[in-house]
C-alpha cells in the first residue's frame, strides 16, 4: 500500500480566508471581547455566516420565504443578538452601514423582517443548484480578504474587528514568511516576509493610539486569543494566534517558544553584564568542553541553556530528566564550516550538541552556530545563534 505525507499550509498569496461558522457563534457569545464603535468587520462576517450556500426556505410568521446562495432572512431582533445591540434602530444602522460600503444589500420585507444578499457572494463561495436546508451553526466559508481590509479602513476597530483581523491574517507554513513553520503568525502581507509589527503600525492600521493598542492586545492575550511575543529594542513584537490550527485544520496546536522565535529571526541574543553562566532552564545536566577559540566559555553556556530551552519545548523530553546531559564541543578543523577566525566579530563559530540520557550512546545530535557581534556604543557585545 503507498504511503502519503500531507502537508498543511495556510499561504500568503491565497485571496480569501476559510472561516468556521462555530468559530463565529463562539466569537457571538463572547461578552468579555467588545464589538461596539468598529469597523463593520465583525458585522459582516457574522452576516456572511448566516448566508446559504444553496436554494432553501424559512418560514417567518406564517409567510415562506424563498432564499437563495448568499442569501439570508431573519427578524430583526436576531440582529440585535447577534450584533449586541440594544435597539433595532441600531442594528438597522449597521445594515445601513454595510450597504454604504457595498459589502451587502439588504431590505425590509415586513415590519421586523429584513432579507439581505452578501456582495459577490458567487465569486469567493460555491453556490450548489439543489435545494436543501442550509446549516447555520456548522461547516464554513470563504470571507475575501480584499472585502476584510477594506471594511478595516472606513474606522475604527473593536477588540472583535481586531480579533478578526488578525485571524484572516494568519500565516501556517509558508516559508515567505519568516516564523510561519513554527505556528500561525500573524503577517499583513507588506511585502517583506517578516511578522514582526510595531505598536505604531497596529495603530494606524486600527485606528487607535500605542496605547490602546497594548491594552487590546494584552486583553486578547489574557483571553486566549493569541499570544504576543515582543522584542527590546526596535524589533517589533510577533502574534501568534492561539487555538488557530485546531479549528482551521483540525489538528493539534502547537507551542510557540520565544527565543526560537527570536532565532528565526535574526534576533540577536544579548550577553548578560556578569561573567557568570546563567542557571539551565532543564533539569539534565548540561557540560561546556574547554577550548573555544574567541567565544567566552560562560557565554557559550548561556547560548547553550538557551537552546537546551528550544529542545525541550520541540519535544525533546531527556533534557527534562535530572538523569540526562547536554554536552557541548568545537567540531574539529576537518568538519565543514569550521574557517580560520572562527568566534571573532562577525565570523561564526560552529559547535557539535549531543543529549545523552541513561546510557553512554547518544541520543540525539545537532549542530550549532554562534556568531559574536560587535559591541554598539558601549553598550557590549552580543551572540547571534
Amino acid at each position: 500500500m503507498a504511503e502519503y505525507q500531507l502537508e498543511i499550509k495556510q499561504i500568503v498569496d491565497y485571496p480569501r480566508c476559510r472561516i468556521y461558522r462555530q468559530f463565529v457563534q463562539n466569537l457571538i457569545v463572547d461578552r468579555s471581547i467588545r464589538t461596539s464603535g468598529g469597523s463593520g468587520l465583525f458585522y459582516f462576517t457574522v452576516l456572511s455566516s448566516y448566508a446559504n450556500f444553496r436554494v432553501s426556505y424559512r418560514r417567518l410568521d406564517g409567510i415562506t420565504y424563498t432564499v437563495s446562495p448568499g442569501e439570508w432572512v431573519c427578524r430583526v431582533k436576531e440582529l440585535q443578538e447577534w450584533f449586541r445591540v440594544r435597539f433595532q434602530y441600531q442594528a438597522l444602522s449597521i445594515l445601513d452601514r454595510l450597504q454604504a460600503q457595498g459589502v451587502i444589500s439588504y431590505s425590509r420585507i415586513c415590519r421586523g423582517v429584513v432579507k439581505y444578499r452578501i456582495t459577490d457572494w458567487q465569486r469567493h463561495n460555491t453556490v450548489l443548484d439543489y435545494n436543501c436546508p442550509c446549516q447555520k451553526d456548522s461547516g464554513f466559508f470563504f470571507l475575501p480578504i480584499a472585502t476584510a481590509g477594506k471594511l478595516m479602513e472606513t474606522g475604527t476597530a473593536s477588540e472583535m474587528d481586531a480579533v478578526l483581523d488578525l485571524w484572516l491574517s494568519a500565516i501556517y507554513q509558508d516559508d515567505r514568511v519568516a516564523g510561519s513553520d513554527l505556528g500561525p503568525v500573524a503577517y499583513f502581507r507588506n511585502g517583506t516576509g517578516n511578522p514582526l509589527v510595531s505598536y505604531t503600525e497596529l495603530a494606524q492600521r486600527w485606528g487607535h493610539s500605542r496605547s490602546t493598542v497594548g491594552r487590546m492586545l494584552k486583553k486578547l492575550s489574557d483571553a486566549g486569543y493569541l499570544e504576543l511575543m515582543s522584542f527590546p529594542g526596535r524589533s517589533g513584537s510577533v502574534i501568534y494566534l492561539k487555538n488557530y490550527l485546531s479549528t482551521m485544520f483540525q489538528i493539534s496546536d502547537v507551542l510557540v517558544d520565544k527565543e526560537e522565535v527570536a532565532l528565526r529571526l535574526n534576533i540577536v541574543l544579548r550577553r548578560p553584564d556578569t561573567e557568570e553562566a546563567p542557571t539551565a532552564p532543564v533539569r539534565g545536566k548540561i557540560c561546556v568542553s574547554a577550548g573555544f577559540p574567541s567565544v567566552s566559555k560562560s557565554n557559550v553556556a548561556m547560548v547553550l541553556g538557551k537552546v537546551a530551552e528550544l529542545l525541550a519545548a520541540q519535544g525533546v523530553p531527556c533534557l527534562n530528566c535530572p538523569e540526562s546531559s547536554l554536552q557541548l564541543y568545537p567540531l574539529s578543523g576537518d568538519c565543514e564550516g569550521m574557517v580560520e577566525g572562527a568566534g571573532m566579530d562577525g565570523v561564526p563559530a560552529h559547535f557539535g550538541v549531543t543529549v545523552f540520557c541513561h546510557q553512554i550512546v547518544p541520543l540525539y545530535r545537532f549542530e550549532l552556530s554562534i556568531t559574536p557581534l560587535p559591541a554598539v556604543c558601549g553598550k557590549g557585545g552580543a551572540l547571534h545563534a
